[in-house]
């Protein structure tokens, strides 16, 4: 028989505590207070340290990598819905890790919802298999391929027969300032710094006659023509009283306007637009990558003249929808290597940040990719660079490919990012393993950052055609002896 020492040592205690002095019974116990609302609502109360995932509003990028869930993105959509302020996208991440993968996924996904797709500077080429499989329409520029006139109104000339004569003027004043904007940007370009005011005015006068007199948009071989001959209305402009002090006046423009004809230009932006662009077509890209090889000013060059038309097409067909002739439509535009063409001459960031700067009002989302925030340093002057970086901190949506500590330790004066994600995206920036087929560890992995929310870690896995259609390394073994 058990002593009754032992029993009362093994025994459990009873639900309400033991019946004793001191022993803490309780004759009744009250349930505990119970809270209910969002994790926003009672964040205090939240127990765990990572964000949920994002909303299912878009094109489907991949599947969260804490959780498995599916990942959308849509720079559009995200806006309407009210996750964003602006529809601009930044993507950054070392090279060989998938940049052009998520941004191609986009574009595919986009131009299915309805969206324009317009690759504006494809350099390398990356984009054209893409925009051919999807029906669209790919512009090749080059000397003995297609070539872009820098003053042709576009889109925006062909909406002027179909407009009323009072928002027809206006538009004419818009298509005179953007010929203005590109070609003094294509001429500091060339020289190597702005020019004087004295030839600003010329140049403006050149353009507002050659207007007059031409049925057919100018060329840069027009305009040098006219500021060479020293028409009346040009020696007006230049406040010159003799001929010799006119000649004066435009001794170096005459030689800058002649390199963008007879230098290293020459055959790309010297005649009339040979392939225009095509407002139906669900994906435009133009193809530079013929003059990629020439140099940097020939890269800026065709970037300035691209960028350019494309946002003119942007606006043609805004201004079309504003008078009940087009139905409205939204675009995706991508700025890739953007930075090549803005270390060209000082001043051409702010050119590029005019033509960006009214995206949303324009129903437009942006994306440029670039390497490395060091991409930066290249560019001429510190007000360049300080407005270049603008463009990052203007874009709402931040995507981080690879990268190493080195790169994030900048990255996180623009981007606020936690240790925790600092330590992923530099876990994918790590070598590959010493064997054959080894696949890089940050290849198809980004974290995707909007404000100041947790970031979204995704991982993007091709399906079907993708694994051709996004191959940018097919060149290389296809040259395989």
């Amino acid at each position: 028989m058990k002593s009754t020492a032992t029993a009362d040592a093994v025994a459990p205690a009873p639900a309400w505590g033991v019946r004793a002095p001191g022993a803490g019974r309780s004759s009744h116990i009250s349930p505990g207070m119970e809270y209910q609302g969002t994790t926003v609502q009672l964040c205090g109360l939240f127990p765990f340290v990572a964000g949920s995932g994002a909303p299912t509003i878009g094109v489907p990028i991949g599947r969260h990598m804490l959780w498995g869930e599916v990942v959308c993105l849509d720079p559009l959509e995200w806006l309407r819905e009210g996750l964003i302020t602006n529809p601009g996208v930044f993507v950054l991440g070392q090279p060989g890790v998938g940049k052009s993968t998520v941004v191609k996924r986009l574009i595919t996904g986009m131009t299915g919802f309805g969206t324009s797709a317009l690759i504006l500077g494809d350099t390398k080429p990356d984009y054209t298999r893409l925009v051919e499989h999807l029906g669209g329409q790919v512009i090749r520029v080059g000397r003995g391929l297609d070539r872009l006139n820098p003053l042709d109104s576009g889109p925006l000339g062909s909406a002027l027969a179909r407009m009323g004569r009072a928002d027809a003027r206006q538009l004419r004043l818009e298509i005179r300032g953007r010929r203005m904007s590109l070609l003094l940007a294509l001429c500091a370009l060339v020289r190597g710094q702005a020019l004087n005011n004295t030839e600003e005015i010329i140049l403006g006068r050149a353009i507002d006659v050659l207007a007059e007199r031409l049925d057919h948009d100018p060329t840069v071989p027009d305009v040098l023509s006219l500021v060479e001959a020293g028409a009346d209305e040009l020696l007006t402009a230049a406040r010159a009283r003799t001929d010799g002090e006119y000649r004066r006046r435009v001794d170096q423009l005459v030689p800058t306007l002649a390199l963008l004809c007879e230098g290293s230009l020459r055959g790309v932006f010297d005649g009339p637009t040979t392939k225009p662009l095509d407002l139906n077509a669900p994906a435009v890209s133009v193809d530079i990558s013929q003059v990629a090889a020439a140099g940097d000013q020939l890269v800026a060059a065709a970037m300035l003249c691209t960028w350019a038309y494309g946002f003119g097409m942007v606006d043609a067909a805004s201004v079309l929808a504003d008078q009940g002739l087009a139905p409205r439509r939204q675009y995706l535009g991508v700025m890739d290597e953007l930075w090549r063409a803005l270390r060209g001459a000082s001043g051409l960031v702010e050119h590029a940040d005019a033509l960006t700067r009214l995206n949303r009002q324009r129903g437009m989302a942006s994306v440029m990719v670039t390497h490395s925030l060091a991409d930066l340093d290249a560019l001429p002057t510190p007000e360049d660079r300080a407005k270049a970086q603008g463009f990052i901190e203007r874009s709402a949506i931040k995507i981080l490919a690879g990268l190493p500590p080195r790169e994030l330790n900048r990255v996180n004066e623009v981007i606020k990012l936690s240790g925790p994600e600092r330590e992923l995206v530099a876990s994918w920036a790590a070598p590959e393993a010493w064997f054959a087929g080894s696949v890089h560890p940050g290849r198809g992995k980004y974290l995707i950052k909007t404000g100041e929310r947790n970031g979204l870690p995704v991982s993007l896995t091709l399906v079907g055609d993708e694994w051709e259609l996004y191959d940018t390394d097919a060149a290389i073994r296809q040259a395989q002896p």
